[in-house]
């Protein structure tokens, strides 16, 4: 496609969706805006944008397609101050929040001037952040929720499609409504309870510092979520204020069986909760990239000696396979460690486990 794309806010969803589009469009001129003036300059640099805007107004007023990739809360205020604008009349308008309902309603504002808002939302993500960490693989399978504004037909929204084809990712049509009650379940969610499980675990720590050390396996692996971005958190759980007291109200209500199941002793209930909830748990999908972004970990017996781990890695290198991290889970009582190994992708972690296994012996597993 042939027109100008304005991408305001070039972190690591906007510098990738920059990415996407510029490989997917090249006839197409992609132009960044980012308070963070050493971001635009990098994105400049790294050739993920063509040029950056002198200013937002500046940027927006040149643009067929805005992307407003930005905190919600931020979002809400660049909405706002499009209104305002002298903007193409076939412009489209979307974000890359997530959450829908309110960013939806405040967009009201550009609908009463008939300007095309379609609320966006790539459920993707990584474990680094800012432009340099920008890929175009990043939606590849990801679902890619869009929620349509009230008066938006058929042929505004397949523009939207056609642009964002390059992220490869899976879209799906919801209301605002519904987007904020699912991610909420999946996402938000799961985000409150991490950090309140590891607040627990810092209480417990200060009356007993070995806690620390036993959490530094599964449970740092169970609750590594909470290590994301307090600020953007803490606007999220504002905005889907409702759907998470809803929620809380829930998990309050499971938390209390589970207490009377315990001070019952009813060892049939509680295999029962258990077993009901793995039930689940393996039935979910493998594969599918989902709200919450996966995490690519291979773990790996090693026995004890020095050089293992350089090993390990060196054959990795040897057939170029990147990884991103890397560390010891230290709560083993036998001679052997655990190494736990994280990629990129899926591939990646499968091509890792074939060569390792050529290698050498060790039991590898997945999470």
């Amino acid at each position: 496609m042939r027109g100008t794309v304005f991408i305001a806010g070039l972190g690591l969803i906007g510098g990738s969706l920059a990415k996407t589009i510029k490989k997917a469009h090249p006839q197409a001129e992609v132009i960044g805006y980012d308070i963070r003036k050493d971001e635009v300059g990098l994105a400049e640099a790294l050739n993920i944008i063509d040029k950056k805007a002198e200013s937002f107004q500046s940027g927006a007023e040149q643009a067929d397609l805005i992307i407003l990739a930005a905190p919600v809360l931020q979002t809400e205020e660049l909405i706002r101050q499009l209104a305002e604008f002298d903007l193409k009349k076939e412009v489209i308008i979307t974000d890359t929040g997530s959450t829908k309902r309110r960013i939806m309603e405040c967009a009201e504002v550009l609908e009463k001037r008939q300007i095309t808002f379609i609320g966006g939302h790539p459920m993707a993500g990584s474990h680094k952040s800012g432009v340099a960490a920008a890929k175009e693989l990043l939606f590849e399978n990801a679902f890619y929720l869009l929620t349509p504004g009230e008066h938006t037909n058929d042929k505004q929204l397949a523009v939207l499609k056609k642009w964002l084809e390059g992220t490869k990712a899976k879209i799906i049509e919801l209301s605002a409504e519904d987007h904020d009650y699912l991610t909420g379940v999946v996402s938000h969610f799961p985000h409150v309870i991490a950090a309140s499980l590891v607040r627990q675990a810092q209480k417990c720590n200060d009356s007993n510092s070995l806690i620390s050390r036993l959490a530094a396996g599964g449970f740092k692996d169970l609750t590594r979520i909470a290590s994301s971005n307090p600020e953007m958190w803490k606007d999220i759980s504002l905005h889907n204020k409702e759907v998470l007291l809803a929620l809380l109200n829930d998990w309050k209500i499971e938390m209390e069986r589970v207490i009377d199941i315990l001070q019952e002793e009813s060892a049939p209930l509680l295999f029962d909760y258990f077993n009901e909830a793995k039930k689940f748990r393996d039935e979910l999908p493998v594969k599918a990239i989902g709200a919450i972004p996966s995490f690519y970990d291979l773990y790996v017996d090693i026995p004890d000696y020095p050089g293992v781990i350089s090993e390990i890695t060196a054959y990795l290198a040897d057939e170029r396979i990147s990884i991103t991290n890397i560390r010891i889970m230290e709560t083993r009582e036998d001679v052997y460690g655990v190494l736990v190994i994280s990629f990129q992708n899926e591939k990646d972690r499968a091509r890792a486990q074939r060569c390792i296994e050529k290698q050498t012996n060790y039991d590898l597993f997945l999470a």
